[in-house]
């Protein structure tokens, strides 16, 4: 066919507008956003055919239907069956169906955000989630921002900026994506005063730093590794109160932020936030979005006048919370307080689920491999920063794809809508059901099914989507 005729057979972009699946495409992303996308394409198609004057192989609707995924918004929602419950790639800690309910409620329209519904007049934000907080962890006062790096520059620069705060050497911790202790304090304002070594520091250590210039001692919870062997380690208690004898503020970082005692679950011990405060810390820093299973918040809790001066400096204004992580932070901390976190916090009942329950998921998913899989004893872990090395016995499905390619298989699993993340051990895919929504059952056991149908890892390289109601929890 000579190159003329090669261009003539490209379809106009009328046609293209008029196949049906263009016409969907139109309809989910907009008219103008896929005529762009179609003269696009075609003009790609009409350089490679000046460029080789051969036609591409792929259709040119194909083509573009393709090339449309890159229209979508990039953040969508994946099927985590790895096994690791709060997976910081994956988005941490899944929300409850409470969760979202309120935070659909503030966000599709007006709220009272900052109003004062019964005086009529300017109100707080901060006062949404004073008594709740106070409520479930026993604290004078509360206040949430928008991560827990941000509530220690916050409570740093309120109670300390100008003055010294005495910390471990083993404490200056880094906190994930390159950000470290030590340059979070100094963007407060405050000096950082190192005592100690790496494995063991005493009280005593604390005491000969204090001077004149000393703000606060601060403590910092290794919730993202553990120091074993040779170590010694002052305990809560006794910094609290040398912290307190000589007139200073007690800052205590759990990180994770457990409201629950992980011991109940075969889990190492993870100190708990209202032990803390029992403990004498002024002021209590952790995450929402870790164990406490809310969206992304970092909490100040503790005395009041300390809570208070973290609300009236400006950089409150700057870390704040909006509406919707208000609402649903709010709503997740109700129920603690009404003692149903076990089985309303997705959190919490990923790690309280048995693995007999989730044997027979697993065995369900295996028997959609058909000969590629099976049901077999594998771990779990919390992740996040939270209780590190700490596993859950789980039940798994392994999965031996065709020609033992596990890379290209995990990839395959990746390519369903949503896509489903997994991992690899010892030439094998292992999908978690720990941390897969029971409403993704579905979902996950016909992708296997559709993936390894007649002895091919997708061989026909379409993978379902999910049409069902599983969107998330």
């Amino acid at each position: 066919m000579r190159v003329n005729e090669l261009y003539r057979s490209l379809p106009s972009v009328d046609r293209l507008l008029g196949d049906p699946r263009v016409v969907a495409l139109a309809a989910q992303h907009g008219h103008d956003a896929v005529v762009e996308l179609a003269r696009t394409v075609l003009d790609d198609y009409r350089a490679a055919i000046e460029r080789t004057s051969t036609l591409p192989e792929v259709a040119v609707v194909d083509a573009v239907v393709a090339r449309a995924a890159g229209l979508r918004t990039s953040l969508r929602r994946v099927v985590n069956a790895t096994g690791v419950i709060i997976h910081t790639n994956l988005g941490r800690a899944p929300l409850s169906r409470e969760a979202l309910e309120a935070m659909e409620r503030v966000g599709a329209g007006y709220s009272n955000l900052e109003f004062d519904v019964e005086e009529g007049e300017r109100g707080s934000r901060f006062a949404h989630l004073d008594a709740i907080l106070c409520r479930v962890t026993g604290a004078d006062a509360g206040i949430a921002v928008n991560n827990n790096a941000s509530a220690l520059l916050l409570a740093l620069a309120a109670l300390c900026a100008g003055r010294e705060v005495v910390i471990s050497r083993g404490q200056l911790v880094e906190i994930g994506g390159g950000f470290r202790i030590p340059d979070v304090m100094r963007q407060s304002g405050a000096t950082l005063v190192e005592v100690g070594t790496t494995n063991r520091t005493y009280v005593r250590d604390y005491a000969q730093a204090i001077g004149e210039r000393t703000a606060a001692i601060l403590r910092v919870h290794a919730s993202n590794f553990r120091v074993v062997g040779f170590t010694e380690t002052a305990t809560l208690a006794e910094l609290a109160a040398l912290a307190h004898e000589h007139s200073l503020v007690m800052i205590d970082d759990l990180g994770s932020g457990a409201l629950l005692d992980t011991r109940r679950y075969g889990l190492a011990e993870e100190p708990l936030v209202q032990d803390s405060l029992a403990a004498g810390a002024d002021v209590t820093l952790f995450s929402g979005d870790k164990l406490l299973g809310g969206p992304q918040a970092g909490v100040a809790v503790g005395r009041r006048t300390a809570i208070d001066a973290m609300r009236r400096h400006p950089l409150a204004r700057a870390v704040r919370l909006d509406k919707t992580a208000i609402a649903g932070l709010a709503a997740t901390l109700q129920h603690y307080a009404r003692g149903e976190a076990e089985q309303a916090v997705p959190v919490w009942r990923m790690i309280a689920e048995p693995p007999e329950a989730l044997g027979r998921r697993a065995r369900r998913w295996s028997r959609a491999c058909g000969a590629h899989g099976e049901a077999a004893p594998s771990q779990s872990t919390v992740g996040g920063g939270s209780l590190p090395g700490a596993e859950l016995p789980t039940v798994v499905c392994s999965v031996r794809p065709p020609r033992g390619d596990a890379d290209g298989f995990a990839a395959a699993l990746r390519g369903a809508d949503p896509p489903i993340v997994a991992r690899i051990h010892e030439g094998r895919v292992l999908l978690d059901p720990r941390t897969v929504d029971p409403r993704e059952d579905r979902h996950v056991e016909s992708t296997l099914r559709a993936l390894l149908d007649g002895d091919g890892a997708g061989a026909s390289g379409a993978v379902p989507r999910d049409e069902g109601d599983g969107a998330g929890r």
